[in-house]
């Protein structure tokens, strides 16, 4: 069970963009939500900005995990960084990905990555500190 837990969140967001952009519908400049506020603005949403939340919504969850001690937070660490070596191999390389949303949603997968293993390092810290005896 610790393991399926392991699955890092981002991962979905990132097939998400892989199969809807390896089907040729990606449009992420496309209107996806507009609406006008009462300043008379219009809000428009666009598709890549739906995968930025989702991004965002999975990072959190990320975060989350990263602050629980376990088995499975080095399972977790070791699939959330093969999450950013993919999506980096996948930006630099495959043409769909090549836009600002897929580099933002690297850059939350390395984010990921480096705040996964701070917080799981300072939480060990803060376990097995050492007092002193006087």
């Amino acid at each position: 069970m610790t393991y399926i837990i392991s699955i890092p969140v981002l991962a979905i967001v990132f097939a998400a963009y892989l199969v809807m952009g390896a089907g040729g519908g990606l449009m992420l400049d496309a209107d996806a939500y507009f609406t006008t506020l009462a300043s008379g603005s219009v809000f428009a949403l666009r598709a890549g900005d739906f995968f930025i939340l989702a991004g965002l919504f999975a990072l959190f969850f990320e975060m989350l995990k990263a602050a629980r001690a376990g088995r499975g937070t080095i399972a977790d660490h070791m699939m959330s960084t093969a999450v950013f070596v993919v999506a980096l191999v996948c930006f630099l390389l495959v043409e769909y990905c090549g836009t600002a949303t897929f580099f933002l949603l690297t850059v939350m997968a390395l984010i990921d990555v480096v705040a996964g293993f701070s917080i799981s390092i300072f939480a060990t810290r803060r376990d097995f500190s050492m007092t002193r005896e006087e």
